[in-house]
C-alpha cells in the first residue's frame, strides 16, 4: 500500500515539473502575458482542468520556484543550535546561500536564471504574487521569533533585507557582470545589513 502511495505521489511530483517546466520555457520565450493557459496545457500534454489542479493560478507556474524557499526564514530559526541568536542564524543561511550561488539570493548568472528574475520583477501581475509569498513568510517567521510587534517588525525587516539584497545583486548581473564578480560585493554588503539588524 505505502509503496504504490510513494508511486502515486512521484507520478504526480512528475506532471507538476512538467506543467512548471514547460510554463517556464513559454514565458521565457514569448513573455507572460502572450502565453495562455491553453497554450501550456497543450505544450505539457495535460487537460486545463489537471493544470489547475497543481497550479491554482497562472502566477504560480511561475512562482512556484520559490516554493521550495516558502517559509525558509522560519525553519531557520526554528532549526538553530541553542545560543545562536536568530539574526545569526538567517545572516549565516544567507551567507551560505551566497556561497552556493543560490539563485534566491540573486547571485547567479545562469542565463534562464537572470531571465527568470526579469520576468518576474518586470510583470506586475507576478510581482504583486510574490508580495503575497513574501507577507506569508513575514507571518511564519514572526510566529517563529516569539509574540508581539517586536517580532513583527524584525520579521519584516529581516525579510526586506534579503529581498533588497537579492534584487541588488540580480541587478548587477543583470547589467552583465558575473556572478564570481559580484560576491565579494554581495558577501560585504549582507555582512553589513544583518550587522545593522543584529
Amino acid at each position: 500500500m505505502s509503496e504504490a502511495k510513494g508511486l502515486r505521489a512521484r507520478k504526480k511530483e512528475r506532471t507538476r515539473d512538467v506543467i512548471g517546466d514547460a510554463a517556464v520555457s513559454l514565458f521565457l520565450e514569448r513573455g507572460f502575458d502572450s502565453v495562455s493557459v491553453n497554450d501550456i496545457a497543450a505544450a505539457a500534454e495535460v487537460s486545463k482542468p489537471t493544470l489547475f489542479r497543481y497550479f491554482p493560478t497562472k502566477e504560480d507556474l511561475v512562482l512556484h520556484r520559490f516554493a521550495d524557499h516558502q517559509g525558509e526564514a522560519a525553519r531557520v530559526v526554528r532549526d538553530r543550535r541553542s545560543g545562536v541568536e536568530p539574526v545569526t542564524a538567517l545572516h549565516r543561511h544567507f551567507r551560505a546561500g551566497l556561497d552556493r550561488y543560490d539563485p534566491v539570493t540573486g547571485l547567479s548568472d545562469h542565463p534562464e536564471v537572470v531571465a527568470f528574475h526579469r520576468l518576474v520583477f518586470s510583470t506586475p501581475s507576478l510581482a504583486g504574487r510574490l508580495t503575497r509569498y513574501q507577507l506569508e513568510d513575514e507571518e511564519a517567521l514572526a510566529d517563529a521569533l516569539g509574540i508581539g510587534v517586536r517580532a513583527r517588525l524584525l520579521a519584516a525587516q529581516v525579510l526586506a533585507v534579503q529581498r533588497v539584497l537579492a534584487r541588488a545583486n540580480w541587478q548587477k548581473i543583470a547589467a552583465g557582470r558575473t556572478a564570481h564578480d559580484v560576491r565579494p560585493e554581495a558577501v560585504a554588503d549582507a555582512d553589513h545589513a544583518f550587522g545593522q539588524l543584529a
